[in-house]
């Protein structure tokens, strides 16, 4: 498995990620209108629907279903408290139900939902067929389960920092994983925000129907137990350590290519896109474009002089 793709090294990855996550991470790869023409295949088209988000994080992707159902409709499911915590200030997602919870086991019952959403959270799952499973467990007869995540990059360096990091499946992987699960009627569409001009595609938007109660014939044999806390040796808190360190640089290598991508994107005309959705960098990014710069230039004139 990659180097974050544990529940542990996910768990405190994000408890530093999310200081900055709404500021600066999701701006650059997790789009509003990625967000919005991805909960499309959802069929989010009554507001009393009953939704699940699992991996909800901050609250982006809940934002964008609370703008469509009740909030009262909705619970959000994450194992981070640091990430929920964001979540729960946010003032459109008063009256959303919270439940610390894991993915590939969801602590709710069989056939309990109308929707489910994941966005951005398979990449850290151990087992992405459980998870999807779940996902097939959780939704009555009828229901639709929408699952959106990046695909492995076609470059070299890219794909080697994302799987370094964490997990980028292949677009073939997404559809054998709900194919197994049991679901029908599966849809495809595929995202990708303005800054990034690759030939191949960024990521997708898998959604499909239950037609069956019960659970998925690609769920675990056995009943999911809540699993123990893990015992956090020396030798485990070290390993713990240097997965996040490394883990985390190869991550942020995709930093620099997004606000490049920005800065070329600003010459470009927008007229095709409406107004609500044309993205540019915000001040924290702009910051760290200045700060980048200033080390490049630093250390080139340390070369030369």
């Amino acid at each position: 498995m990659r180097l974050i793709q544990h529940k542990k090294e996910a768990y405190w990855f994000y408890w530093y990620l999310s200081n900055f996550y709404d500021k600066f991470v999701n701006p650059l790869f997790w789009t509003a209108r990625m967000r919005d023409e991805s909960l499309e295949l959802a069929q989010l088209d009554h507001r009393q629907l009953k939704v699940i988000d699992v991996g909800s994080g901050t609250g982006f992707t809940t934002q964008g279903i609370v703008s469509q159902i009740d909030a009262t409709n909705v619970t959000c499911v994450d194992q981070s408290p640091h990430q929920m915590a964001k979540a729960k200030r946010k003032a459109d997602l008063q009256g959303c139900t919270f439940q610390l919870g894991d993915a590939e086991n969801i602590p709710f019952p069989t056939d309990q939902f109308d929707r489910y959403v994941s966005a951005g959270s398979i990449e850290y799952w151990p087992d992405p067929q459980q998870g999807v499973a779940e996902s097939y467990r959780v939704i009555k007869p009828g229901g639709v389960a929408l699952l959106i995540g990046p695909l492995e990059p076609e470059n070299a360096l890219g794909r080697w920092a994302a799987n370094t990091w964490m997990l980028f499946p292949k677009d073939q992987e997404y559809r054998d994983w709900y194919a197994k699960a049991g679901f029908t009627d599966i849809q495809v569409r595929y995202i990708r925000p303005q800054w990034f001009r690759g030939k191949a595609e960024y990521g997708l938007a898998i959604a499909a129907r239950k037609h069956q109660a019960g659970i998925s014939p690609a769920a675990n044999a056995t009943p999911l137990t809540s699993a123990p806390e893990e015992e956090m040796s020396l030798g485990r808190r070290l390993q713990l350590f240097w997965r996040i360190l490394v883990g985390s640089a190869a991550g942020f290598i995709f930093i620099p290519a997004a606000l490049i991508g920005y800065v070329r994107q600003a010459f470009d005309p927008k007229q095709d896109i409406p107004e609500k959705y044309r993205e540019g960098l915000n001040g924290y990014q702009i910051g760290v474009l200045l700060v980048i710069a200033l080390v490049i230039g630093g250390l080139l004139w340390w070369i030369f002089d």
